[in-house]
């Protein structure tokens, strides 16, 4: 069996999955960690509020994502992309990539293909319960995970301006 194999199934429900703040903005519902499926891949749910914009940065591992409800605009290598409930946008290990949020605010899925990408993102949130839907945006945290734990390697800040016209 490879490393990228599990050798067992896995169910979990939204409301058993744990949740964690991430410092960059936004609650995960880690659906699966990389133990869950024999390192091949992570998986959760990201609930974001309007405007959140990632820094400019690159992943060793390739980095899908899933529109389940609002809106975001996808900068890939240079380019911008509207991704609209539904959509999705492959970021391939290595590109640059960031995102921006809508203005209703968004909730996705984010895929991890292999899951390397885990202590960074363990490293930039903390567990939260289930009433709480805020923290405190620390970017300063998040460059440090990034830093102590790899997973990312951050690039510069959002390659968006606050007025651009094809902003969501």
């Amino acid at each position: 069996m490879s490393a990228t194999q599990t050798d067992r199934f896995l169910v979990r429900n939204a409301d058993a999955a744990e949740r964690r703040w991430f410092y960059g903005g936004g609650v995960h519902t880690w659906l699966a960690q990389a133990g869950d499926s024999g390192g091949a891949f992570l998986l959760c749910e990201m609930s974001m509020d309007a405007g959140k914009a990632t820094p400019l940065h690159t992943h060793p591992a390739d980095e899908t994502l899933v529109v389940l409800e609002g809106e975001l605009l996808v900068h890939l290598d240079g380019t911008n992309h509207r991704v609209t409930a539904g959509g999705i946008a492959l970021a391939p290990a290595g590109v640059p990539h960031a995102f921006l949020v809508g203005p209703d605010g968004a909730r996705m899925l984010c895929l991890h293909t292999p899951g390397t990408c885990e202590a960074f993102y363990l490293g930039a949130s903390e567990p939260i319960d289930a009433d709480t839907s805020t923290g405190v945006v620390d970017f300063d945290r998040v460059a440090a995970s990034a830093r102590d734990n790899g997973g990312i390697e951050l690039l510069g800040p959002p390659p968006f301006s606050p007025a651009a016209p094809d902003g969501p």
